[in-house]
């Protein structure tokens, strides 16, 4: 499909308005479909039952005689089915059809489109119709999961992924972030907060008391997290809490998520159910656990990690000094942290801002939660392998490929093997007595090469020295 200047437009069995909508508007031409043609005739449609059914034996997710494309994966199935149709399931109102979910979504936006004059006749508003059918259908594109939520059930849908908010140092603001977040999370989309201008732990309020610091609204932020499921239903939230290196609190946030993990691992041993995502398990029990969290750091503080210099942590409100660290000490809390429990994550705050393609709008001060998919390729000496293969390979037993790595001695990067892989939120008892540590300690899946190079999501983990129990490490990244 391209928009483009066209002479003269062809007639449309679709659309029933006049043959010229607007001089301004934009010409469609056909790639892939045909005029006349229904791009749903196309393809050969076949019932199938979409069930998802756990490890255990349980069925998760069911629903039977759904239609689909003949060409579409059972998976692609079940989690179309799952995740995207709309309407109460075993209800009449249930989108059964790849051909609902389709239709819902390309006819509410070619409505938009012909409401707001973009097509300069009718018959481009049939080909853009058309073609955004085909390329879905066929698995050429596909929007994010707002869209499948909302466009054509919602008056107003979010469709939106990825949203940025801010807030300021008020009780007002700060209630206001958890009900925009609350909100968020409802209709699908996930959220990033940098919470640096919040107050620190003790410092003064105009009422004469003191403050409690980012870290306790944290905990009522992440309780909201857990209980609105992203969607409605349909996934879990996605959120980003994010502080700056130089915040009086920082070292307590960096270490928070750790010390739940380890209450986690006691929960587990003493009996509790070590799952990730389970009603009173382990991970139900503690905080922090559903929100990613980062650190913001800039070039001033990585250059007095070099350095082996002191790093200062200043008071919201007035810049005084309020502790002094080594900068190394701090850095290397993060990677003690992150051995733990695959967070916090780090953002260079420099190299972001000078890289922005729009500085007028203001500078980046935070982002959204993003990850890895199973599809997601990763260089090995081996070429590009999909790192679900590689969490395979890892689940049995194989050898792994080298990844590249930095040799914290030499500053060099240097070829290191793989030593496990595995998918987010699923432990992996294999990696787990290759770490040293219980089941619980490797809940995250990871890919991450020797000296702390770390991504988020999915992961694997090659490295040099051995840990200490529990993961913990031996060096300073």
């Amino acid at each position: 499909m391209q928009a483009h200047a066209a002479a003269t437009p062809e007639p449309s069995p679709v659309s029933t308005h006049a043959t010229h909508l607007n001089d301004k508007g934009l010409r469609f031409t056909r790639r892939f479909t045909r005029s006349g043609v229904d791009p749903f005739d196309e393809v050969t449609w076949v019932l199938r039952d979409a069930v998802i059914t756990g490890a255990d034996g349980k069925v998760y997710f069911e629903q039977r005689q759904v239609e689909f494309p003949a060409t579409w994966s059972q998976t692609a199935v079940a989690v179309v089915a799952q995740k995207y149709f709309r309407g109460a399931l075993g209800s009449t109102t249930r989108e059964r059809s790849v051909k609902q979910m389709l239709s819902r979504v390309a006819d509410t936006i070619t409505g938009w489109g012909r409401q707001g004059g973009y097509f300069a006749a009718a018959a481009d508003e049939a080909t853009f119709r058309d073609e955004l059918i085909h390329l879905m259908l066929h698995q050429k594109m596909a929007f994010n999961s707002p869209v499948w939520f909302n466009v054509g059930i919602q008056p107003e849908p979010q469709a939106s992924a990825c949203y940025i908010n801010s807030v300021d140092d008020s009780m007002d603001s700060i209630l206001t972030l958890a009900k925009t977040e609350g909100m968020l999370f409802k209709h699908g989309s996930g959220t990033g907060t940098n919470l640096s201008n919040l107050r620190s732990d003790g410092e003064e309020l105009r009422n004469g008391g003191t403050a409690s610091g980012p870290l306790s609204f944290m905990r009522g932020f992440d309780a909201f997290a857990g209980a609105i499921k992203s969607g409605g239903s349909t996934r879990r939230a996605a959120k980003m809490v994010i502080l700056n290196v130089d915040h009086p609190d920082v070292v307590d946030f960096i270490e928070c998520k750790a010390t739940e993990e380890k209450k986690a691992w006691a929960l587990i041993d003493a009996g509790y159910d070590g799952s990730f995502n389970v009603a009173g398990g382990a991970y139900d029990s503690v905080g922090f656990q559903n929100a990613n969290h980062s650190v913001r750091v800039s070039d001033d503080f990585m250059r007095a990690v070099l350095a082996d210099a002191p790093w200062s942590t200043r008071a919201v409100v007035d810049g005084r000094v309020v502790q002094t660290f080594k900068a190394k000490d701090i850095l290397h809390k993060m990677a003690e942290a992150a051995w733990v429990c695959g967070d916090p994550g780090i953002q260079f705050d420099t190299t972001i801002n000078a890289w922005h393609t729009c500085p007028a709008a203001g500078r980046i001060n935070a982002s959204n939660p993003c990850c890895f998919v199973g599809d997601t390729l990763v260089d090995t000496s081996e070429g590009r392998i999909r790192i679900a293969e590689l969490a395979a390979k890892a689940q049995r037993g194989e050898s792994l490929p080298l990844a590249l790595s930095y040799d914290t001695e030499t500053r060099l990067p240097v070829a290191k093997p793989i030593q496990a892989a595995w998918k987010a939120g699923e432990a992996r008892a294999s990696a787990s007595r290759r770490f040293g540590g219980s089941r619980s300690s490797v809940r995250r899946a990871s890919v991450v090469p020797p000296g702390w190079n770390c991504c988020r999501g999915a992961r694997a983990y090659a490295r040099g020295p051995a840990p200490q129990a529990r993961g913990r490490a031996e060096h300073q990244p």
